[in-house]
């Protein structure tokens, strides 16, 4: 049986159900998509009772498939004001699975705040939360822990989440460091949780893991073998994540214009800077301060693509430091400073406000002459302003576009109210198509179509890219990380055969395709319902108008020339 725990928050009440039957061949962004569209009216209030926040886990749950632990979290987002789903690692995806649970949904509206806690026997029951409230993350899962267990997984919002911030995250804990620095970090899903007066969900290690039902154990433990050796194999994708984490793509997007650099100017950032934050950087740091690389953020993944990072004194700082953080809060803001990057990382997990979103909006305030470029000082100064609750700081919380109306800025990098994620659409065309057209907005997971040599192709094909990646990419966060769904492509039979041994359906490639298809179209669906138009697909106009120092172009994407994205 798998489970889906009920929330009301309004009333207090908790009810377990078995999963609907016309829901079983769903995991992860596909279930919320499913229930966000059978239960949710697309006009309500995100941050209202009529919102239901998801926790889902991805089809995998439970099997020994090394990122069938990820989690996805969604909702209507407060952000965008279309559907949401997030997903991340850590530990509670891998937790929830040993008790049978594929989802929890949380709905209402609460009064007063609560702690969700399943126990080592699977029964949840929801405990006061009083004692928590007006905690971060770090303090709040160290007191929770302390506690429930060490073990105990947790899923928690700090203050960010609290006061309704529109950039705020909701926080997993890591499973190599156990500190709460895996984000389900996009589209404000923190406001949410908070609207439910629901500062964390603590999950203990079951007593007696459920076992995985699956319907030809034979069939997917060949498929899983393979899909095994793909990703260990020598010269894999995989071994290089490995090695260094997805930092390593900073020299590749520096060194072809893609990396944001002074709020999208269209910079080089400059060797010797980008030297300063690259790949190579980042490992000479962890050699130099005892960090860790090639370490799993969830339990029993082979790619191990998380790190840990030390600051000067030895101290850790922070787990995790990706890509995305290093260039929104990096070069984006005209700084080359690792461990002051990992710092301010730091702060936000704690705080629980969206790196991305965070950086974008500090690049604004950067770009107006609020503060200067690069000015480390000034930049945790508004950091640290939304900690306080200070007015500019809660203004912050509402993310890249409300900062930069108020500063009547003329350079705004958002779509869908969104921020962009670390790739300028100018140097990535095809990536530029996704951050328009996405149901989730300026999301680069939703389709990472950041091959440079899209840009030479027509406009119906760097469409078409974006949109066959977005489908694929859909399916994709139903069921594992996108680091190794990839090597499933090492061998066509993969996927049909995990798909088939584990929970049957008669997949194949045609079927697999539908599948994202399908996710995307409830999602575009609900976003349709929810009043988004085609002007919603048109990128912000500096892009279309400013030229790109680095590469001389611009983007020319226009909305007519996406209407056939999706077909």
């Amino acid at each position: 049986m798998s489970k889906v725990l009920r929330v009301n928050t309004t009333r207090g009440t908790l009810k377990t159900e078995e999963l609907k039957k016309d829901r079983q061949y769903f995991g992860g962004r596909g279930l919320i998509a499913k229930v966000m569209t059978d239960e949710v009216d697309p006009k309500c209030d995100p941050l209202g009772p009529d919102n239901k926040l998801i926790i889902a886990t991805g089809m995998f749950a439970g099997t020994p498939i090394s990122t069938g632990g990820r989690l996805s979290v969604g909702g209507k987002s407060p952000l965008t004001g279309g559907i949401k789903e997030a997903n991340v690692g850590g530990t509670a995806g891998y937790m929830m699975a040993g008790h049978s649970i594929k989802m929890i949904v949380l709905e209402g509206a609460g009064n007063k705040w609560k702690v969700l806690r399943i126990d080592a026997s699977g029964n949840p029951e929801l405990a006061s939360g009083d004692e928590y409230t007006g905690l971060n993350n770090y303090e709040l899962v160290e007191k929770l822990r302390a506690k429930f267990g060490k073990g105990a997984a947790v899923v928690s919002i700090g203050n960010a989440g609290e006061r309704g911030y529109k950039n705020s995250t909701v926080q997993v804990t890591d499973a190599t460091s156990g500190h709460p620095s895996r984000a389900a970090a996009r589209g404000g899903l923190g406001a949410v949780m908070g609207a439910k007066k629901i500062k964390a969900i603590v999950i203990e290690p079951a007593t007696s893991r459920a076992a995985f039902p699956y319907v030809d154990k034979a069939k997917f433990d060949a498929a899983n073998k393979k899909l095994v050796d793909a990703t260990l194999a020598e010269g894999s994708f995989a071994r290089g994540f490995t090695t260094i984490g997805t930092i390593n793509t900073v020299g590749m997007t520096g060194y072809t214009g893609m990396l944001p650099v002074r709020n999208y100017s269209g910079q080089y950032f400059g060797i010797d800077r980008l030297q300063k934050i690259d790949g190579n950087a980042f490992l000479a740091k962890l050699k130099d301060t005892g960090g860790r690389n090639g370490v799993p953020c969830q339990p029993g993944c082979i790619v191990r693509c998380s790190n840990v990072y030390n600051g000067k004194n030895g101290k850790y700082l922070t787990s995790g430091l990706e890509y995305e953080t290093v260039g929104l809060l990096g070069s984006n803001c005209d700084i080359d400073d690792l461990d002051w990057i990992a710092e301010a990382d730091h702060l936000c997990d704690d705080l629980g406000v969206d790196t991305i979103e965070t950086g974008a909006t500090i690049g604004v305030c950067m770009d107006v002459g609020k503060i200067p470029w690069g000015d480390k000082k000034a930049a945790m100064g508004l950091l640290k302003e939304m900690v306080d609750g200070t007015p500019f700081g809660n203004l912050m919380g509402q993310g890249t576009a409300a900062v930069g109306k108020k500063l009547q800025a003329k350079r705004v990098p958002v779509a869908k109210g969104q921020a962009m994620a670390a790739y300028d659409p100018r140097n990535a065309q095809a990536i530029g198509v996704t951050y328009a057209t996405s149901p989730m907005g300026g999301d680069h997971t939703a389709g990472t179509a950041m091959m440079p040599f899209a840009d030479m192709m027509g406009k119906a094909m760097r469409s078409g890219m974006s949109g066959r990646m977005q489908m694929g990419q859909a399916f994709t966060d139903s069921l594992l990380c996108n680091f190794q769904f990839g090597l499933t492509n090492s061998d066509p039979t993969i996927l049909p055969d995990l798909l088939n041994g584990s929970v049957g359906g008669n997949w194949d490639a045609d079927k697999i395709a539908q599948a994202g298809r399908d996710i995307i179209n409830m999602e575009l669906a609900f976003n349709t319902g929810a009043g988004f138009t085609k002007k919603d697909t048109k990128l912000p106009d500096f892009f279309y108008t400013e030229v790109s120092e680095a590469t001389g172009a611009v983007y020319d994407m226009t909305p007519d020339d996406l209407v056939d994205t999706f077909k």
